[in-house]
């Protein structure tokens, strides 16, 4: 009997193949990240709620007015869980082509694969985490209804951008010049501090603050906290178009590098 299946099969589009490679990689990712270690969870939940309670610790012995129309605690998660997002969308960046290095024996797997993978599931992660926090924090009276979540959505999407542009550039700054990768954990801890996520922005001195601003990241949280608090008083100078000027600005220098230096990429 002749067999009707012995026709060429068809070749894969580019995209089916890309797609395929993604989700072989985030289901990769997604059982070492939540899986390998069995704390995992619970530091992705207790940081947050570690650092919420030492700031509400020190609140308790200041006595001014540190928010203006909005609440200290539910101030301060907002802040602090999109400032986690973006964080974790660098460092996580970072480890990612190490991490991978295996999978490039296969010419379909590209360095940049695994740092869009990454930060994907970091992503959907973090969100889940943050939900977590809104849901908890509305069970114990805390005011954590947005009061405009089309505005929450759009500034959580813009600072899960942000991390994705961060990690396409740390991922090839890290591989290509490995000191680079401490320098950039070792800025973690200031690049809170002067992102307005313990203490509002306000607070600082005018002639100080125009420099702060420069960082984008201010203003993704800014806008994530004006979702939450209608009536919040943003820092002077907020701006979701420079934000999106710097993220843009940030993906195309990402994407050009990994471009420009893949095949040291592979290399390294």
């Amino acid at each position: 009997m002749d067999n009707v299946n012995s026709g060429p099969r068809r070749a894969r589009t580019p995209w089916q193949v890309t797609r395929s490679v993604w989700y072989a990689m985030f289901m990769r990712e997604a059982i070492s990240r939540t899986m390998a270690d069995r704390m995992g969870w619970f530091w992705m939940i207790f940081e947050p709620v570690a650092f919420v309670g030492i700031m509400v610790g020190i609140r308790s012995f200041i006595s001014v007015r540190l928010v203006v129309n909005a609440d200290f605690i539910p101030w301060m998660i907002t802040g602090m869980m999109g400032f986690f997002l973006v964080r974790e969308g660098m460092m996580r960046g970072m480890g990612a082509i190490e991490g991978n290095k295996a999978l490039f024996a296969y010419r379909q797997v590209q360095p940049i694969d695994p740092v869009l993978v990454r930060n994907f599931l970091e992503g959907m992660l973090r969100t889940f985490v943050f939900l977590i926090f809104i849901i908890g924090g509305l069970m114990v009276g805390l005011d954590m209804y947005p009061d405009n979540a089309i505005r929450v959505l759009g500034a959580w999407l813009s600072l899960w951008c942000l991390g994705l542009g961060l990690g396409f550039v740390t991922s090839a700054v890290s591989t290509l010049v490995p000191e680079m990768g401490r320098v950039i954990r070792m800025l973690s801890l200031p690049l809170m501090i002067i992102s307005g996520v313990i203490f509002p922005l306000n607070n600082f001195p005018h002639w100080l603050l125009e420099y702060l601003m420069l960082n984008p990241i201010p203003h993704g949280l800014e806008t994530l906290r004006f979702g939450f608090f209608e009536k919040y008083q943003v820092v002077h100078g907020t701006s979701i178009l420079y934000f999106w000027l710097f993220t843009f600005s940030l993906i195309a220098l990402g994407l050009l590098m990994h471009l420009r230096f893949v095949d040291r990429l592979k290399a390294k």
